[in-house]
C-alpha cells in the first residue's frame, strides 16, 4: 500500500473483525467440517452451533468451552471430544498477510487500528500460536466485554475506551447485521467480501 491523501481527515480509527476479515473464518470452515464428518446438514449445523455459543454464554465468557460443546452435542448428536472439535475450528483460522499489512500501513498514515471480535478464548489462544495483538493498538473481544455486536451499546462502550466519535471510525466486518448495527451508530463501515473489494474501498477512501 502507497500512502495517499485521505478524502476523509476526520478517520482515526479503524475497528477490524477478525474471524472472515483478518483471518479466514475458522468458526465456519470448522463447522463445515464437523458437520460433513457426522453427516449434517451444513447450513442447519451452523446455524445451531451459532446460536448455541451465544445461548450458552461461552462468547461472552459466562460460560465454558466444554459447557458449549455438551449442548451442541445434545442438540445435534455430533461426536468427538472437546479438544478434537475446538481443533478443528482453530486450525482454520489461518491469518491473511495481505490484511496484516494493510493493518500495518494504516498504521503507518496515522491511523489507530483495533479489533474487535465476538471471540471466546480462542482468540487469546490463537494469538499464543501465531502472535498478532502487537498489531493492534486494543483488542475488544466479546470474551471479555460480556457483551457482543448483537447489542447496539458494545459500539459505544468500545468508542468511549478508545475516545473516539462515530464518524471517526471506520468498521470492518463480514457480518450484515454487525454492519447495520455500526452503521445505524453512525460508524463508517465496509461489509468485507473479499480482499479485492476492500483494498478498492480503501482507494475510495484514499486509505490506499
Amino acid at each position: 500500500m502507497k500512502t495517499t491523501m485521505r478524502n476523509d481527515s476526520s478517520l482515526s480509527t479503524i475497528l477490524f473483525d477478525f474471524g472472515g476479515v483478518l483471518a479466514e473464518e475458522g468458526f465456519t470452515l470448522g463447522l463445515s467440517a464437523i458437520a460433513k464428518k457426522n453427516g449434517l446438514n451444513q447450513d442447519h449445523f451452523f446455524h445451531a452451533a451459532t446460536e448455541a455459543i451465544y445461548a450458552c454464554g461461552y462468547v461472552t465468557g459466562k460460560s465454558s468451552e466444554h459447557a458449549y460443546w455438551q449442548l451442541l452435542r445434545s442438540q445435534t448428536g455430533i461426536t468427538g471430544d472437546d479438544q478434537a472439535l475446538t481443533e478443528a475450528i482453530l486450525s482454520r483460522f489461518t491469518l491473511r498477510p495481505r490484511m496484516l499489512a494493510a493493518v500495518r500501513a494504516l498504521k503507518g498514515q496515522g491511523l489507530n487500528p483495533a479489533i474487535l471480535s465476538d471471540q471466546t478464548d480462542w482468540l487469546d489462544r490463537l494469538n499464543h500460536r501465531q502472535p498478532f495483538f502487537q498489531e493492534f493498538s486494543r483488542v475488544f473481544n466479546s470474551y471479555h466485554l460480556g457483551k457482543t455486536k448483537r447489542e447496539p451499546s458494545l459500539f459505544t462502550d468500545v468508542l468511549a475506551a478508545l475516545k473516539v466519535e462515530p464518524g471517526q471510525t471506520f468498521f470492518v466486518d463480514d457480518n450484515p447485521g454487525h454492519i447495520e448495527r455500526a452503521a445505524a451508530f453512525g460508524l463508517k463501515t465496509h461489509l468485507f467480501q473479499n480482499e479485492a473489494l476492500f483494498f478498492t474501498d480503501l482507494a475510495r477512501r484514499g486509505l490506499a
